[in-house]
């Protein structure tokens, strides 16, 4: 039942749907009664007066019967199963925005493998009891009343009495069992998202494994998750096995009582041989309802056990809640005091950070690594909540902002350049879905990477593959800095996003981005060349500012960038040597 009032929302929407379904099941329902009372009488009538005329009128009658049924069941199926795929549909969506509007934190704690085993396995679990589950209840209790009813009221209720006597047996054994399969299916569901988290990540590292030969001990690895995920689902098969020889034994136990009670009655005169024949086929109606029971307790307590996993995602609040009503008039940056802690660390990652940015300047951040400069991006761009008041985008702050205008003021691109399996025509203009090919063009020339594009075979239309896996990691960089560049945002965040390149390319992709009209500009890099035009730098130690100021007012402080900056000319006075 805790099924059935989650998903009352969705029976509420489509009840029409239900209702025409359910209709139909009745009247599927009301036309199989009338047949095997149909069958008694036809007998009935030959033995007593052996006329087969009237004999033919009934068979017409059967066929008309089973061509109403089959067009009835026809209707229903599409109804009922074409609703429940809709469920399906909802459910997804619903899952996919939940993910969308997660912040860090949340993927922090939920891995893939985990996630894509609950929009999967776990919907197609609450889709089916929304179908065949809600069929086999309809369904199955409709026929067992009709039959009881028949079996009572138009045959011998005495009969019917000592026939229904096993049935109580057979729901305390049902009951046992679904209780069983709920916990069992609840496990196989957890044993399935470890699986699928160690595929998806040996299908990520594929290439490292074979680097490390580690083949045999990844493979040892997956096969011991294949096979408790498999001992699960092994668990969960045979306890649902049970379900039918409970219901064979309890039907198998009334259909030998009504045999024995019938033909006594039979001797005693007391029944007919046409009403015991109907009635035995009445009592062989029974073994759909009772599998149909059985096959309900079953599917309900998997679309339980699914639908529990996929509450505790659907119902966990934003972990960045959106709560801004106004858009900031401008995009100056002001942070105050920002001291910020990970939720699962007591150690500060950042301590009292002070800084104003203001619009179509450039800020240059650098330190160690481990310093915290990945992490006061992401909270520029609140991807983790931080305490109030401590930032500012112009006038208004970071919580007063909708995250959608928050994040239009941004363009990013991360250490780590992400491609989506596209085209790079396609990877380029999912910054701004409407730009043409000379808007691409120009992005990717500013990007530093046009030149080579034009020499690739299919140029823009190259397919990049997983994750860009064609292209070298320099080429990466650079097509996502060109995506980010066609967005034409206010702020364009490079977070190391040059690491890949050489000197000279890094410097024409740095003199491109200065001459950009309008733009502020935050460069993250471990390579001062590419951050010493900037308006101000800010070197960052254990998260806080250890130095600031322009690349000349450092060089000259006896800190660690004037030492920082002295290795890195000498490394590259090494290299440009002959």
């Amino acid at each position: 039942m805790k099924l059935l009032l989650h998903l009352r929302w969705f029976f509420r929407r489509y009840w029409y749907a239900y209702s025409l379904a359910l209709t139909m099941l009745i009247a599927v329902a009301a036309i199989n009664m009338i047949i095997p009372w149909t069958i008694g009488q036809s007998i009935d009538h030959i033995l007593e007066t052996g006329d087969l005329v009237k004999t033919k009128h009934y068979l017409i009658g059967l066929l008309a019967g089973a061509f109403a049924v089959y067009l009835l069941r026809y209707g229903w199926r599409r109804m009922l199963f074409g609703t429940s795929y809709r469920l399906g549909n909802i459910l997804r969506r619903q899952f996919y925005l939940r993910l969308t509007r997660q912040g860090q934190f949340f993927y922090n704690t939920h891995s893939t493998g985990d996630l894509m085993a609950r929009a999967t396995n776990d919907i197609d679990a609450v889709e089916v009891a929304a179908g065949e589950g809600i069929l086999s209840g309809f369904d199955g209790l409709i026929t067992f009343i009709a039959v009881v009813v028949m079996m009572f009221c138009f045959i011998d209720w005495r009969l019917a009495a000592v026939a229904v006597l096993p049935f109580p047996l057979m729901g305390i054994g049902f009951y046992r069992l679904s209780t069983q399969v709920h916990h069992q299916f609840r496990d196989s569901l957890n044993k399935f998202s470890a699986l699928n988290e160690q595929t998806q990540q040996a299908i990520i590292g594929i290439r490292m494994i074979k680097a490390m030969g580690r083949e045999k001990i990844e493979t040892n690895k997956f096969e011991k998750i294949a096979e408790q995920a498999a001992g699960s689902t092994y668990l969960v098969q045979r306890s649902e096995a049970k379900f039918h020889p409970i219901v064979q034994l309890s039907l198998g136990a009334a259909m030998l009582i009504v045999l024995l009670a019938g033909g006594w009655r039979i001797h005693e005169n007391q029944l007919t041989i046409g009403q015991l024949t109907s009635f035995t086929m009445y009592l062989s109606e029974l073994i759909w309802p009772m599998y149909a029971f059985g096959w309900l307790l079953n599917i309900l307590q998997r679309g339980s056990a699914a639908i529990e996993r996929l509450e505790e995602l659907l119902t966990l609040p934003d972990s960045i809640p959106d709560c801004g009503k106004s858009a900031p008039t401008g995009y100056e940056i002001t942070v105050s005091n920002l001291t910020f802690s990970y939720p699962d660390s007591s150690l500060p990652s950042l301590k009292d950070i002070n800084f104003t940015l203001k619009e179509n300047r450039v800020l240059g951040i650098t330190g160690a690594t481990g310093a915290g400069k990945s992490t006061l991006l992401q909270l520029l761009m609140r991807y983790w909540e931080t305490p109030p008041d401590t930032i500012r985008l112009a006038d208004s702050l970071l919580q007063d902002i909708p995250l959608k205008h928050l994040r239009a003021n941004y363009a990013y691109v991360p250490q780590d350049a992400f491609l989506f399996s596209a085209t790079i025509r396609e990877n380029i203009q999912m910054g701004y879905p409407e730009a043409n090919d000379e808007e691409i063009v120009e992005a990717a020339r500013l990007a530093a990477i046009h030149k080579e594009l034009e020499h690739f075979p299919d140029g823009y239309n190259t397919m990049v593959g997983e994750k860009g896996v064609t292209l070298s990691g320099g080429q990466r960089q650079r097509i996502a800095i060109a995506r980010a560049l066609i967005r034409q945002s206010p702020v364009l965040i490079l977070d190391d996003a040059l690491s890949a390149v050489d000197i000279q390319t890094e410097k024409i992709i740095i003199q491109h981005l200065r001459k950009r009209p309008r733009q502020t500009l935050i460069l993250v890099s471990h390579r001062l060349s590419a951050i010493e035009h900037a308006d101000e730098i800010l070197v960052l130690s254990q998260g806080k500012i250890i130095e600031r100021g322009t690349h000349q007012q450092l060089v000259a402080d006896d800190g660690w960038y004037s030492r920082m900056a002295a290795y890195q000319q000498m490394e590259q006075a090494m290299e440009d040597a002959p």
